[in-house]
């Protein structure tokens, strides 16, 4: 019903900091050597600069690819991890309720978060991040849980169960 990987836009926060946290490291290195040597070794905070930013885009673009989500008709999936390896499942059956939030940047970049609360309770994060139209992601969970209950009709009531208010 679902698969795929954090959205390549919600991964530009991660950039976003990673180019931060290396320009100032570059600028640490440049201030060190000034007060070291008299002048800034403009070679050294050049290569500082370069290796730092690719090291940053090398690391989110593996994080993107490496975290996989899947929904199915009976589990959703998360996947992490090349060597070491994170997965977490659960049963459509064990969602109680599934939200998602987004911040004023994840808005304009239309990326979001899916939070799943399960029976498992608040000790189990079950988290979608970075998802491109979150909103769609809710939909397609709200649609495979309703396919998977046990009248297929997910809450709507039965004949059994009463509708409201009799008059």
């Amino acid at each position: 019903m679902f698969q795929g990987h954090p959205s390549w836009r919600s991964i530009i926060g991660f950039y976003i900091k990673g180019l931060v946290v290396i320009l100032v490291i570059a600028f640490l290195v440049g201030l060190v050597t000034r007060i070291a040597d008299g002048e800034a070794n403009t070679g050294l905070v050049v290569i500082v600069a370069v290796i730092g930013v690719a090291a940053v885009i090398v690391a989110g673009f593996i994080k993107r690819i490496t975290t996989h989500y899947t929904i199915t008709n009976r589990r959703l999936h998360i996947k992490r991890g090349i060597i070491a390896r994170d997965i977490q499942e659960t049963r459509l059956e064990r969602v109680q309720n599934v939200n998602y939030n987004q911040s004023l940047l994840e808005r304009l970049l239309q990326v979001g978060d899916v939070d799943f609360d399960t029976a498992a309770g608040d000790d189990y994060n079950f988290v979608f991040v970075g998802v491109a139209d979150p909103a769609d992601v809710v939909e397609r969970v709200d649609r495979a849980t309703h396919a998977t209950s046990p009248t297929g009709l997910g809450d709507q009531p039965t004949a059994s169960q009463p509708r409201g208010p009799q008059v």
